[in-house]
């Protein structure tokens, strides 16, 4: 009986508050999208525009990324021991056409740059054999980098967005607050329907400024730790083939 009670009492006080919201403001403040947008200012509308904008380029980003990272992880995986069992059996040219078969392999990207300048100064009548390890390390090193630099295109960007969503959704705030107190100076009140069209921006702009912000923080980092991931590989097989090359050249002596 007294939790019924209870009960009715904060019934009571609640539909009274929102009859006096309602009176207050002349009706019901709209909550579709629609409306927000109908009653939103041009600042808070470009706010929400430009965090959009954001929204569809870290989308676009994050699709390009999940898309390449897969088709390399699929590639490596059916290159990697076909290659391997080419420079097994001595056969570098098969292992060359290996490579050029997988063209989105970031390990293929890299063993083909090595196997190539190791041919072409093996082929050399007046090679140094010192000289053919080092330049073979040189082209590896220098493919890990442009790979590298290949596999972070975009993430720059997502990571840009990521930290300054929430800014921009924050720059559409303080317009909400600011338009909440112009508000109250031209009505002269100070209810709730002088404040309640600033108030409804400042949240809005804040709202989406975080749903930005938050899958483009969140994928920057899985992305992140993928690229590194792919950077062990590519560090692994430039020293398996280092290791090859100098047992090769150990075994033409």
């Amino acid at each position: 009986m007294f939790a019924a009670h209870v009960a009715g009492v904060i019934l009571s006080h609640v539909s009274v508050a929102a009859t006096w919201v309602v009176q207050e403001g002349g009706g019901a403040m709209a909550t579709d999208p629609l409306g927000l947008w109908k009653a939103m200012g041009w600042v808070a509308r470009t706010v929400v525009v430009i965090l959009f904008i954001m929204s569809g380029w870290s989308i676009g980003v994050m699709i390009d990324r999940w898309m390449a990272y897969s088709a390399a992880r699929k590639q490596s995986r059916a290159f990697a021991p076909a290659v391997a069992g080419a420079l097994r059996d001595g056969r570098i040219d098969e292992a060359i056409k290996v490579a050029e078969r997988n063209k989105k392999s970031h390990l293929a990207k890299v063993v083909t740059a090595g196997l190539m300048e190791f041919k072409a100064h093996q082929d050399s009548p007046g090679a140094i054999p010192g000289e053919t390890i080092e330049a073979s390390k040189r082209a590896l090193e220098r493919t890990e980098a442009i790979v590298h630099a290949e596999l972070k295109r975009g993430l720059g960007g997502l990571a840009t967005i990521g930290s300054t969503a929430p800014f921009v959704g924050l720059f559409g705030t303080v317009m909400g607050i600011l338009n909440a107190f112009i508000g109250i100076n031209n009505s002269k009140a100070t209810g709730l329907a002088a404040v309640a069209g600033g108030i409804a921006e400042a949240l809005v702009t804040t709202a989406i400024g975080l749903l930005v912000a938050i899958p483009a923080v969140m994928m920057f980092n899985y992305l992140t730790g993928r690229v590194e991931a792919f950077d062990v590989e590519m560090d692994n097989s430039s020293s398996e083939l280092i290791d090859y090359f100098l047992k090769k050249r150990g075994d033409r002596r």
